[in-house]
């Protein structure tokens, strides 16, 4: 069998969008919700299905369906940059980023993983492995939750899944947020890391104002303390946080440009990037390239299922969030969706392409 010598050629697009009740409100210091959507992208090429998706709006499946299917569609499904320039062409009168960004991303997943499963092989070995495991970092602590609910999620994360790291949200009510950050420093100890993501929801003073007494319960990471558009005001705020905090952004990066706006203007300590936002699996890549170029690590933002074969290849790559709410959804709908062990994941390495199977059936009722 030389499937490499062959063409393949993309057969049928499938697309679906799924909305998932959260399993109790939800919100950070900019938006609250109750329900979150899941748009599955499948591509048929050769006889092998590959799967990818995004978190974003029902609306991703219909411009899927209208606008990016017809440039996928009798294409040789090996060319996968090129695909990918098309897919970026096509939508530059609609705007590259946002709900395009994330459409292209469900593709770019569904295409690496059809080019796995043609070779046969898990994504992580076709990417080339860097690493076996993925570090994690527990993510949640929601500001609808209550002191106990937080503290509960917390421990959890750091006694029972080995997590060295944990992440709440702030900034829906700043005043709260110190007795918040006590709390949550109570429930994990003083050996784990803590982190807290504002979600953009603070301006420049207050940010640097709540920096100095999140300091004080040794918080390492202040992620979007300020809005990811004003880059020249993370600039100053990453040189003016306390020195053991670093300053973390970029989930809302959707095309390069946006990525390098960040580094090139040293807005950052460590660069996040979403590959169900930043145009898929290539996308992701050709951010761990910059970062590599500037020096800077990468952290994966959200999505762990679907972050975990090229989260394993990425150079500078420091570790994979692991989200409260995707985590749930993962393990409800996928098949071979990672389970948190020793506070990491690891790809499963004899599932070919990223190792998911879509249970339509569970799905079902979530249908949109």
């Amino acid at each position: 069998m030389h499937l490499s010598k062959r063409e393949a050629p993309i057969e049928t697009i499938r697309t679906r969008a799924y909305t998932i009740p959260t399993d109790k409100p939800e919100a950070d210091g900019t938006f609250a919700w109750q329900s979150t959507t899941l748009v599955i992208a499948e591509i048929v090429a050769a006889g092998k299905t590959g799967i990818g998706y995004t978190y974003s709006d029902a609306s991703v499946a219909k411009l899927i369906d209208g606008t990016l299917a017809s440039v996928l569609i009798g294409e040789d499904a090996w060319n996968i940059d090129a695909l990918w320039l098309r897919m970026q062409q096509r939508v530059r009168n609609i705007g590259r980023s946002g709900i395009a960004a994330t459409a292209i991303s469900a593709l770019d997943c569904a295409l690496w993983d059809v080019k796995a499963r043609l070779l046969d092989m898990p994504l992580a070995r076709l990417l080339g492995m860097m690493r076996t495991r993925v570090p994690l970092y527990g993510s949640g602590g929601f500001t609808t939750y209550t002191d106990d609910d937080m503290r509960d999620q917390l421990a959890h994360w750091v006694h029972d899944n080995g997590c060295r790291w944990v992440k709440i949200k702030i900034g829906s009510e700043p005043p709260r947020d110190p007795h918040r950050v006590r709390a949550a420093r109570e429930a994990i100890g003083d050996d784990a890391g803590l982190f807290v993501d504002a979600n953009g929801a603070l301006d420049r003073k207050q940010a640097l104002h709540f920096a100095q007494m999140f300091a004080e319960q040794n918080v390492t990471w202040f992620e979007e303390p300020a809005s990811s558009d004003d880059i020249a005001g993370l600039a100053s705020l990453r040189n003016a946080l306390p020195a053991r905090m670093e300053l973390a952004a970029g989930e809302y990066g959707y095309t390069m440009d946006d990525f390098r706006a960040l580094l090139a203007n040293e807005a950052v300590d460590v660069l996040q990037a979403d590959v169900t936002r930043c145009g898929g699996i290539t996308g992701f890549l050709r951010v761990a390239a910059l970062c590599d170029a500037f020096h800077i690590p990468l952290s994966a933002h959200c999505a762990p299922a679907m972050h975990l074969h090229v989260a394993c290849a990425a150079p500078r790559l420091r570790h994979q969030e692991w989200f409260h709410d995707h985590v749930r959804i993962e393990q409800m709908l996928f098949d071979g969706a990672p389970r948190a062990i020793d506070g990491a994941v690891a790809p499963d390495l004899s599932r070919p392409g990223c190792g998911l199977d879509f249970r339509h059936a569970d799905a079902q009722r979530y249908a949109v």
